[in-house]
């Protein structure tokens, strides 16, 4: 992989692990995820004016993954409620790359070499690392850090499938973030009303300005997959967990025992030996 590429996508984990330290930070969860998605919602869709449409044979897998993904910010907002940026993150984001692997396995056919089957079990032993102390689980958000580990594994299988299928990978995604935007707000006003949405709140600017780092964030990995074997970009993205557990510490007050810095590299070399 070229240097500057290597480069690109570690500050694209950087800004991933940031906008999730906002979220995390933040009063309001859903809220403020909402707010990120109203961002994403109307960057997309200037975008998207300025770009040919996506094949009509992807934009099944765009509206699919575009539920997906509320489904993710769904549970991602619920185990941040209960659960450490530095021990959340990591279960969520180190799961999902064992979950591609194991289901192209067992639906696509596809083999797990020997080098791969080492990293899944780095990957599995750390995440029990961080889940349990003595026996007893430390981390109380455990069921939705993995339940957002599958929703990651999904929509990356769906988009990975919908971009091929749309000729154009860059039209895809901003169209399927434009309606994963869309979608948010809706599900918002659902759960609760539209008055309590858009009102002027504290943080209002900085969770817009997180939605606008989560899309670049996403972009430049966009980039980089067309420049870079795909495998490799996505493992070296998710080295972002030890951004996570840095940035917990350093802004949110979370503990940084050397268990869990141990634990958060173990993932990291894991996810790498994956990709």
């Amino acid at each position: 992989m070229p240097i500057h590429i290597t480069l690109l996508v570690l500050f694209a984990a950087l800004l991933h692990a940031g906008w999730n330290a906002l979220l995390r930070g933040g009063a309001d969860r859903l809220w403020s995820m909402t707010m990120m998605c109203i961002a994403v919602a109307i960057a997309s869709a200037v975008a998207a004016a300025l770009m040919v449409a996506p094949a009509p044979a992807s934009w099944g897998y765009a509206v699919l993954s575009a539920l997906l993904h509320v489904g993710y910010n769904l549970f991602l907002v619920r185990s941040y409620r209960i659960g450490d940026l530095g021990q959340t993150y990591p279960i969520a984001r180190g799961s999902s790359p064992v979950l591609i692997t194991l289901g192209a396995a067992i639906f696509a056919g596809e083999s797990i070499a020997p080098s791969t089957l080492l990293g899944i079990g780095l990957v599995s032993g750390a995440i029990i690392s961080l889940a349990f102390r003595n026996r007893k689980m430390a981390v109380p958000s455990l069921p939705y850090a993995l339940g957002t580990g599958c929703f990651i594994a999904a929509y990356s299988v769906t988009d990975g499938i919908g971009t091929r299928l749309s000729g154009a990978p860059l039209a895809y995604t901003v169209w399927m973030c434009a309606l994963w935007g869309v979608l948010m707000p809706v599900v918002y006003i659902g759960l609760r009303d539209a008055r309590s949405l858009f009102s002027i709140r504290p943080g209002m600017l900085t969770a817009l300005a997180g939605g606008l780092v989560s899309l670049l964030a996403y972009g430049i990995v966009i980039y980089a997959m067309n420049e870079a074997p795909l495998g490799a970009v996505s493992a070296l993205r998710e080295t972002s967990v030890l951004f996570a557990a840095v940035i917990g510490y350093l802004f949110l007050g979370e503990p940084l025992t050397a268990r869990r810095i141990l634990a958060c590299a173990v993932i990291a070399s894991g996810i790498l030996i994956i990709g």
